[in-house]
This record gives C-alpha cells, sequence and structure tokens, in this order.
C-alpha cells in the first residue's frame, strides 16, 4: 500500500520533473487530494461519491499537467496538413493528434470529477515539453525543411516528456482511470517516438532516454 509520504514525494519529482516547481501556490492540487493515496473502504474521495475511487494529489497534479502538454501540442501538429504534403509526416501527425484528442477528453474528464478546480494552474507556464508560443510562430512560418526539423525537436521533447511523467503517475497515482490513462500515454508515447525516430533520427549524442 502506497504511504502519504511516499505520495506526497511523487507529487513534488512530477513538478520538478516538467520543471513546474516555479509555479507557485497555483500549481498545487487541493489541499484535500494532496497526499490522499486511498480513502478508507466505503469513505468517499475527493470529488467522488461514497466507495468510489479516490484520486490522489499525484493524480490531479499529472492530470492537470497533462491537459496543459497536450493542449500546447496540437496547434502544432494541426499545421502539417497544410504545409507539407510529405504523407509520412502527415500520418505520423494525424495519429499522434488524434491519440491526444482522446486523452485529452479523457482527461478533462477525470479532472472535473476529482473535484480539482476548472482552470488549469499550468496555463501560461513554459515548461520542458511543451510548445512555447514563439515556437509555434516559428513552425507557422518556417520553410517544409525546417518545419519537418523544428517539429521532430518539439515533438520529441514533448513525447518524451509525456512518457516520463507518466510512468510516475503509474507508480504513484491512486485512481484506477488516472493510472490506467497514464499506462496509454506510456504505450502510445513510446510508440509515436519509435515512428519519429524512423522518420528523423535523433541525433547520436541523444543517447539513451
Amino acid at each position: 500500500m502506497r504511504t502519504t509520504a511516499a505520495s506526497s514525494a511523487l507529487v513534488a519529482v512530477a513538478l520538478l520533473v516538467s520543471g513546474c516547481a516555479h509555479a507557485g501556490p497555483a500549481a498545487r492540487p487541493p489541499t484535500a487530494t494532496t497526499g490522499n493515496a486511498a480513502s478508507p473502504a466505503g469513505t468517499a474521495g475527493p470529488g467522488g461519491t461514497r466507495g468510489a475511487p479516490a484520486f490522489n494529489g499525484t493524480d490531479v497534479v499529472w492530470l492537470q499537467l497533462h491537459v496543459a502538454m497536450a493542449e500546447r501540442l496540437l496547434p502544432a501538429l494541426d499545421l502539417v496538413p497544410a504545409r507539407t504534403t510529405d504523407p509520412a509526416w502527415r500520418r505520423l501527425a494525424a495519429q499522434v493528434a488524434a491519440t491526444h484528442r482522446a486523452d485529452l477528453t479523457r482527461a478533462r474528464g477525470l479532472l472535473a470529477g476529482s473535484g480539482a478546480p476548472a482552470t488549469n494552474p499550468h496555463e501560461g507556464h513554459d515548461m520542458p515539453g511543451m510548445v512555447t508560443a514563439e515556437q509555434l510562430a516559428e513552425l507557422r512560418s518556417a520553410s517544409v525543411a525546417a518545419l519537418h526539423r523544428l517539429l521532430a525537436q518539439h515533438l520529441r521533447a514533448h513525447l518524451t516528456q509525456a512518457v516520463r511523467v507518466a510512468a510516475a503517475e503509474q507508480r504513484s497515482g491512486a485512481h484506477p482511470a488516472v493510472t490506467a490513462l497514464a499506462a496509454a500515454v506510456v504505450r502510445n508515447g513510446t510508440a509515436a517516438l519509435a515512428r519519429l525516430d524512423r522518420l528523423d533520427p535523433p541525433p547520436a549524442s541523444a543517447g539513451v532516454r
């Protein structure tokens, strides 16, 4: 059984790994959920009903982070159909976008059920794995060759970070539906990275992830 200390530590790790430690108090999940690894049998979890699975702090932090990361990536992927005729790039962008949109719907629904505030505390923060406004503008004005290069760079950073943080949720999350979503993110993100590496091999200096 996970301890409160272990769960609290994972919340801190998730924040640090995501580069969000500087975000301040607004980035913290509701007090009622932080460190709540599981509710006693027959009691209600945060935002839930009596006997329903509980959300702990790691669940809430990860869901908020996943939503913020996906919302930043999708506009970049949506540029691809109009900016390149390369079938491999169009196929990869479409596959990743479809997966992220489905995951985003699931994550938003879970957040609504968790009792967390509707406003995402990560909105406006540029963190590892997020496509910034400047990078999106650069993609919009890039030549086709530059678009492929820049998109590969941003997509690789996003997928690598998304898999890393989702793996942390798998280890210390409490709500079964949230950890299941994290498992899907790890599985789909790893597969997308493999497809990206075949399309645009990473630099030799990148080493092992």
